[in-house]
């Protein structure tokens, strides 16, 4: 069962997207908790306090929101027992291609942080302790996604740490559920189908040490129809 503490968190933060419409808010609170990873990066602490922190792709900065709710939220003293503290203090700033999400974000964040618009292929990267790229690698193409992997090293500052989620091609029913998800997702958002350019765990493990990261990988499932895993890569 879900830890009611939690709960409350993940509620606050969908409140967050009231002044943009019970479009956002619905969307928020369904993927707070239908998606695993926003619960593991708080159950593990992966955020550390005082973090500059660079989502990449983030749509409407649902992970953004999710932070500063947990703040609030573990002051007013609803917090899961056992877990570690949610940083008190941050700098928060995602980079989304999609205009509306983009808006939506920065109504949400209500400037506790602040969502821009640009192309990840070429969008100005600054500098951070912490950067998340969600589900996002394989919409490129595989020169621009070791372009983007190099610039995000470069931005991360020593020591820093990238939290990254791709899908597993090698996983049969559930790779292929996932890549019919994504098209689902992308030409309800508008932007039509597709050409997914797609990696196995170990290509992209190679890439990361590569551009100069220490990884692990684990699944990202929650025990559901997926073929997530997420990599953890440290700047060496």
């Amino acid at each position: 069962m879900a830890d009611p503490a939690l709960e409350r968190v993940f509620d606050a933060a969908a409140r967050r997207y009231a002044p943009a419409g019970r479009f956002a808010r619905h969307f928020a609170r369904g993927k707070l908790g239908g998606d695993p990873v926003f619960a593991e990066i708080l159950r593990r602490g992966l955020i550390p306090d005082g973090a500059r922190l660079l989502d990449l792709g983030c749509g409407q900065g649902i992970l953004l929101a999710l932070l500063v709710a947990a703040r609030d939220q573990h002051r007013a003293g609803t917090w899961p027992a056992g877990w570690p503290a949610p940083p008190a203090r941050f700098a928060l700033h995602g980079i989304e291609y999609l205009a509306r999400d983009v808006a939506r974000g920065n109504l949400a964040l209500g400037g506790e942080g602040v969502v821009e618009r640009g192309d990840l292929r070429v969008a100005p990267l600054p500098p951070g302790d912490v950067v998340v790229l969600m589900d996002v690698l394989h919409y490129l193409e595989p020169d621009a996604q070791d372009r983007l992997l190099k610039r995000i090293v470069q931005a991360l500052d020593p020591r820093g740490l990238l939290l990254t989620r791709v899908g597993d091609p090698t996983a049969g029913f559930a790779a292929a559920f996932s890549w019919g998800l994504d098209q689902a997702v992308a030409v309800a958002r508008g932007q039509g189908l597709h050409r997914f350019h797609r990696r196995t765990i170990a290509a992209w493990t190679q890439a990361l040490e590569r551009h100069g990261l220490a990884v692990t990988a684990e699944p990202m499932n929650g025990g559901r129809l997926f073929a997530n895993v997420l990599l953890v890569g440290r700047k060496r």
